[in-house]
Protein backbone atom coordinates (compact mmCIF):
# COMPACT_ATOMS: atom_id res chain seq x y z
CA UNK A 1 0.00 0.00 0.00
CA UNK A 2 1.25 3.46 -1.27
CA UNK A 3 1.46 5.77 1.78
CA UNK A 4 -0.07 9.41 0.78
CA UNK A 5 1.30 12.21 1.72
CA UNK A 6 0.03 14.64 4.83
CA UNK A 7 -2.03 17.42 2.38
CA UNK A 8 0.14 20.16 3.36
CA UNK A 9 3.58 18.44 1.92
CA UNK A 10 3.68 21.32 -1.01
CA UNK A 11 3.81 18.51 -3.47
CA UNK A 12 0.54 17.53 -2.47
CA UNK A 13 -1.04 21.13 -1.65
CA UNK A 14 0.08 21.92 -5.33
CA UNK A 15 -1.45 18.47 -6.73
CA UNK A 16 -4.58 18.92 -5.53
CA UNK A 17 -4.58 22.62 -6.35
CA UNK A 18 -3.90 21.36 -9.95
CA UNK A 19 -6.40 18.52 -9.91
CA UNK A 20 -9.62 20.67 -8.78
CA UNK A 21 -8.21 24.00 -10.37
CA UNK A 22 -8.31 26.00 -7.18
CA UNK A 23 -7.02 29.55 -7.65
CA UNK A 24 -7.24 31.12 -4.36
CA UNK A 25 -9.59 33.99 -3.41
CA UNK A 26 -7.54 36.66 -2.04
CA UNK A 27 -11.19 38.46 -1.08
CA UNK A 28 -11.75 35.08 1.36
CA UNK A 29 -8.01 35.62 2.49
CA UNK A 30 -7.35 31.97 1.50
CA UNK A 31 -3.73 31.00 2.07
CA UNK A 32 -3.02 26.82 2.49
CA UNK A 33 0.02 26.16 4.84
CA UNK A 34 2.51 23.82 3.44
CA UNK A 35 4.78 22.89 6.75
CA UNK A 36 3.87 20.11 8.66
CA UNK A 37 5.82 20.86 11.58
CA UNK A 38 4.20 24.12 12.19
CA UNK A 39 0.70 22.43 11.98
CA UNK A 40 1.96 19.90 14.33
CA UNK A 41 3.05 22.68 16.55
CA UNK A 42 -0.80 24.22 16.49
CA UNK A 43 -2.32 20.77 16.98
CA UNK A 44 0.42 20.93 20.71
CA UNK A 45 -0.02 24.76 21.50
CA UNK A 46 -4.12 23.69 21.74
CA UNK A 47 -3.03 20.83 24.27
CA UNK A 48 -5.75 18.49 21.32
CA UNK A 49 -6.07 14.93 23.11
CA UNK A 50 -8.48 12.51 21.89
CA UNK A 51 -11.75 13.81 24.69
CA UNK A 52 -11.87 16.91 23.06
CA UNK A 53 -14.20 18.68 20.66
CA UNK A 54 -12.47 21.04 17.92
CA UNK A 55 -13.96 23.42 16.07
CA UNK A 56 -12.06 24.63 12.96
CA UNK A 57 -12.56 27.96 10.81
CA UNK A 58 -11.98 27.91 7.75
CA UNK A 59 -10.37 24.52 6.55
CA UNK A 60 -9.35 25.30 2.69
CA UNK A 61 -8.25 21.59 1.23
CA UNK A 62 -8.27 20.76 4.94
CA UNK A 63 -4.38 20.74 5.80
CA UNK A 64 -5.06 21.40 9.59
CA UNK A 65 -7.85 19.87 9.48
CA UNK A 66 -6.37 16.55 8.87
CA UNK A 67 -3.77 17.19 11.58
CA UNK A 68 -6.34 18.10 14.32
CA UNK A 69 -8.57 15.02 12.98
CA UNK A 70 -5.56 12.81 14.16
CA UNK A 71 -5.55 14.35 17.54
CA UNK A 72 -9.34 15.34 18.41
CA UNK A 73 -12.60 12.93 19.94
CA UNK A 74 -14.49 15.09 16.82
CA UNK A 75 -13.48 18.20 14.53
CA UNK A 76 -16.62 19.96 13.20
CA UNK A 77 -15.13 22.82 10.42
CA UNK A 78 -17.23 25.68 9.14
CA UNK A 79 -15.83 26.50 5.15
CA UNK A 80 -17.80 30.02 3.42
CA UNK A 81 -16.58 28.61 0.08
CA UNK A 82 -18.66 25.93 -1.85
CA UNK A 83 -15.70 25.07 -4.25
CA UNK A 84 -14.15 23.20 -1.43
CA UNK A 85 -16.96 21.27 -0.28
CA UNK A 86 -15.71 18.66 -2.91
CA UNK A 87 -12.24 18.49 -2.50
CA UNK A 88 -12.67 18.54 1.55
CA UNK A 89 -14.67 15.21 1.15
CA UNK A 90 -12.15 14.12 -1.48
CA UNK A 91 -9.04 14.55 1.14
CA UNK A 92 -10.77 14.11 4.28
CA UNK A 93 -12.25 10.59 3.19
CA UNK A 94 -9.77 8.56 5.53
CA UNK A 95 -11.51 10.73 8.40
CA UNK A 96 -14.65 9.45 10.04
CA UNK A 97 -14.54 11.90 13.25
CA UNK A 98 -15.07 15.14 10.84
CA UNK A 99 -17.99 16.96 9.57
CA UNK A 100 -17.04 19.88 7.25
CA UNK A 101 -20.41 22.59 7.08
CA UNK A 102 -20.31 24.90 4.63
CA UNK A 103 -21.48 28.56 5.94
CA UNK A 104 -20.21 31.81 6.98
CA UNK A 105 -18.81 31.54 10.54
CA UNK A 106 -19.98 35.24 11.30
CA UNK A 107 -23.67 34.15 10.26
CA UNK A 108 -23.42 30.63 12.26
CA UNK A 109 -25.12 30.81 15.60
CA UNK A 110 -22.25 28.61 17.18
CA UNK A 111 -24.54 27.12 20.37
CA UNK A 112 -26.93 25.74 18.28
CA UNK A 113 -24.43 24.41 15.58
CA UNK A 114 -22.65 23.04 18.79
CA UNK A 115 -25.25 20.71 20.24
CA UNK A 116 -26.46 19.32 16.46
CA UNK A 117 -22.93 18.38 15.00
CA UNK A 118 -20.64 16.68 18.04
CA UNK A 119 -21.98 13.57 19.34
CA UNK A 120 -21.64 14.51 23.07
CA UNK A 121 -21.71 18.27 22.90
CA UNK A 122 -20.48 18.03 26.46
CA UNK A 123 -16.99 17.13 25.74
CA UNK A 124 -14.23 19.88 26.24
CA UNK A 125 -14.22 22.51 23.64
CA UNK A 126 -11.33 23.79 21.88
CA UNK A 127 -11.31 26.10 18.80
CA UNK A 128 -7.89 25.89 16.67
CA UNK A 129 -8.04 27.42 13.21
CA UNK A 130 -6.67 30.13 10.81
CA UNK A 131 -8.60 32.90 10.60
CA UNK A 132 -8.92 34.72 7.58
CA UNK A 133 -6.82 38.08 8.19
CA UNK A 134 -9.44 40.51 6.69
CA UNK A 135 -12.08 38.97 9.48
CA UNK A 136 -9.61 38.66 12.64
CA UNK A 137 -11.18 40.90 15.11
CA UNK A 138 -14.48 40.14 13.72
CA UNK A 139 -14.52 36.39 14.57
CA UNK A 140 -12.53 36.61 17.61
CA UNK A 141 -15.21 39.52 19.15
CA UNK A 142 -18.46 36.62 17.80
CA UNK A 143 -16.05 34.04 20.41
CA UNK A 144 -16.31 35.85 22.74
CA UNK A 145 -19.25 37.31 22.83
CA UNK A 146 -20.90 33.76 21.96
CA UNK A 147 -21.24 32.48 25.68
CA UNK A 148 -19.97 29.27 25.15
CA UNK A 149 -17.05 28.24 26.97
CA UNK A 150 -14.02 27.35 25.12
CA UNK A 151 -11.27 25.43 27.25
CA UNK A 152 -8.99 26.92 24.74
CA UNK A 153 -8.82 29.17 21.65
CA UNK A 154 -5.66 28.60 19.22
CA UNK A 155 -5.61 31.19 16.11
CA UNK A 156 -3.32 31.67 13.34
CA UNK A 157 -3.61 35.27 13.03
CA UNK A 158 -1.00 38.71 11.06
CA UNK A 159 1.55 38.97 13.35
CA UNK A 160 0.75 42.51 14.75
CA UNK A 161 -2.84 41.50 15.55
CA UNK A 162 -1.55 38.96 17.10
CA UNK A 163 0.73 40.95 19.62
CA UNK A 164 -2.27 43.35 19.90
CA UNK A 165 -3.84 40.56 22.04
CA UNK A 166 -1.12 40.16 24.43
CA UNK A 167 -0.46 43.47 24.96
CA UNK A 168 0.00 45.19 28.03
CA UNK A 169 -0.64 48.51 28.99
CA UNK A 170 1.70 51.30 28.18
CA UNK A 171 2.98 49.51 24.46
CA UNK A 172 2.13 50.46 21.26
CA UNK A 173 0.33 47.74 20.62
CA UNK A 174 -1.79 47.97 23.47
CA UNK A 175 -5.46 49.00 22.66
CA UNK A 176 -9.39 48.12 22.77
CA UNK A 177 -8.94 44.83 21.44
CA UNK A 178 -6.28 43.87 23.83
CA UNK A 179 -8.78 45.32 26.27
CA UNK A 180 -11.74 42.91 25.18
CA UNK A 181 -9.93 39.76 24.26
CA UNK A 182 -8.27 39.86 28.26
CA UNK A 183 -11.08 40.73 29.91
CA UNK A 184 -12.45 37.02 29.44
CA UNK A 185 -9.29 35.43 28.29
CA UNK A 186 -5.56 34.99 28.68
CA UNK A 187 -3.68 35.17 25.68
CA UNK A 188 -0.08 34.30 25.18
CA UNK A 189 1.51 34.85 21.70
CA UNK A 190 3.06 31.08 21.31
CA UNK A 191 5.10 31.29 18.60
CA UNK A 192 5.74 32.97 14.63
CA UNK A 193 4.94 31.72 11.18
CA UNK A 194 6.57 32.95 8.20
CA UNK A 195 5.11 34.63 5.07
CA UNK A 196 7.20 31.56 3.42
CA UNK A 197 5.18 29.08 4.80
CA UNK A 198 2.46 29.02 2.32
CA UNK A 199 0.71 29.21 -0.98
CA UNK A 200 0.51 31.73 -2.09
CA UNK A 201 2.94 33.59 0.35
CA UNK A 202 0.89 36.66 2.17
CA UNK A 203 2.62 40.02 2.43
CA UNK A 204 3.32 39.33 6.32
CA UNK A 205 4.13 36.90 8.95
CA UNK A 206 1.89 35.68 10.96
CA UNK A 207 1.93 34.11 14.37
CA UNK A 208 0.04 32.06 16.53
CA UNK A 209 -2.20 32.91 20.07
CA UNK A 210 -3.13 30.20 22.43
CA UNK A 211 -6.43 32.35 24.66
CA UNK A 212 -7.63 30.33 27.78
CA UNK A 213 -10.07 31.21 30.17
CA UNK A 214 -8.88 34.03 32.80
CA UNK A 215 -9.50 34.16 36.41
CA UNK A 216 -12.82 35.54 37.90
CA UNK A 217 -12.27 39.33 38.17
CA UNK A 218 -12.34 40.86 41.95
CA UNK A 219 -14.91 43.69 40.39
CA UNK A 220 -17.12 43.12 37.50
CA UNK A 221 -18.48 45.93 35.30
CA UNK A 222 -22.37 47.29 35.91
CA UNK A 223 -22.71 46.94 31.74
CA UNK A 224 -20.74 44.77 29.60
CA UNK A 225 -21.82 46.51 26.36
CA UNK A 226 -21.03 49.81 27.56
CA UNK A 227 -17.83 48.71 28.95
CA UNK A 228 -16.87 47.79 25.34
CA UNK A 229 -18.16 50.70 24.13
CA UNK A 230 -15.72 52.24 26.89
CA UNK A 231 -12.34 51.17 25.41
CA UNK A 232 -13.32 51.90 22.18
CA UNK A 233 -13.92 55.26 23.33
CA UNK A 234 -10.76 55.61 25.59
CA UNK A 235 -8.48 54.59 22.12
CA UNK A 236 -10.92 56.65 19.46
CA UNK A 237 -8.00 59.08 19.38
CA UNK A 238 -5.22 57.65 20.49
CA UNK A 239 -2.91 60.69 21.17
CA UNK A 240 -5.57 62.33 23.16
CA UNK A 241 -6.35 62.21 26.71
CA UNK A 242 -9.10 60.32 28.18
CA UNK A 243 -10.47 63.29 28.94
CA UNK A 244 -10.61 64.82 25.40
CA UNK A 245 -11.74 61.56 24.33
CA UNK A 246 -14.71 61.11 26.71
CA UNK A 247 -15.98 64.65 26.25
CA UNK A 248 -15.64 64.00 22.06
CA UNK A 249 -18.11 61.05 22.82
CA UNK A 250 -20.46 62.05 25.71
CA UNK A 251 -20.45 66.20 25.44
CA UNK A 252 -19.11 69.02 26.87
CA UNK A 253 -22.23 70.56 28.25
CA UNK A 254 -22.34 71.52 32.14
CA UNK A 255 -24.04 68.97 33.26
CA UNK A 256 -22.24 66.32 31.09
CA UNK A 257 -18.54 67.81 32.38
CA UNK A 258 -19.58 67.91 35.90
CA UNK A 259 -20.67 63.94 35.47
CA UNK A 260 -17.64 63.23 33.53
CA UNK A 261 -15.38 65.09 36.36
CA UNK A 262 -17.08 63.32 39.66
CA UNK A 263 -16.88 60.07 38.21
CA UNK A 264 -12.58 60.33 37.05
CA UNK A 265 -12.57 61.55 40.58
CA UNK A 266 -15.02 58.26 42.40
CA UNK A 267 -12.38 56.06 40.28
CA UNK A 268 -9.07 57.98 40.91
CA UNK A 269 -8.07 58.62 37.12
CA UNK A 270 -6.43 61.46 35.81
CA UNK A 271 -8.16 63.35 33.13
CA UNK A 272 -4.61 63.84 31.63
CA UNK A 273 -4.11 60.28 31.76
CA UNK A 274 -4.29 58.55 27.71
CA UNK A 275 -6.01 55.49 27.58
CA UNK A 276 -3.43 53.44 26.76
CA UNK A 277 -1.92 53.91 30.27
CA UNK A 278 -4.78 52.43 31.73
CA UNK A 279 -5.09 48.47 33.38
CA UNK A 280 -8.47 46.66 32.27
CA UNK A 281 -9.80 46.65 36.08
CA UNK A 282 -9.12 50.75 35.95
CA UNK A 283 -11.00 50.65 32.80
CA UNK A 284 -13.88 48.35 34.82
CA UNK A 285 -13.78 50.78 37.63
CA UNK A 286 -13.76 54.25 35.92
CA UNK A 287 -16.82 52.66 33.81
CA UNK A 288 -18.69 51.82 36.76
CA UNK A 289 -18.01 55.43 38.11
CA UNK A 290 -19.61 56.74 35.22
CA UNK A 291 -22.59 54.48 35.05
CA UNK A 292 -23.36 55.35 38.50
CA UNK A 293 -22.85 59.06 37.62
CA UNK A 294 -25.15 59.00 34.93
CA UNK A 295 -22.91 59.26 31.95
CA UNK A 296 -24.36 56.49 29.60
CA UNK A 297 -27.84 58.27 30.69
CA UNK A 298 -27.04 61.13 28.07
Amino acid sequence: MVDIPDIASPLRTQAIMNQYGINTKKSLGQNFLTDINILHNIVAAGDVSATDNVIEIGPGIGALTEQLARAAKEVVAFEIDSRLMEVLADTLQPYQNVKIINQDILKVDLAVSIKASFSDPTAPLKLVANLPYYITTAILMQLLQSGIHFDAIVVMMQKEVAERLSARPGTKEYGSLSLAVQYRMNARLAFTVSRKSFIPNPNVDSAIVKLTPREPLAVLPQDEVKLFELFRIGFALRRKTLWNNLTAAFGKNEVMVAKLTAALAAAEISPKIRAEKLTLEEFISLHNALFNAGVYDK
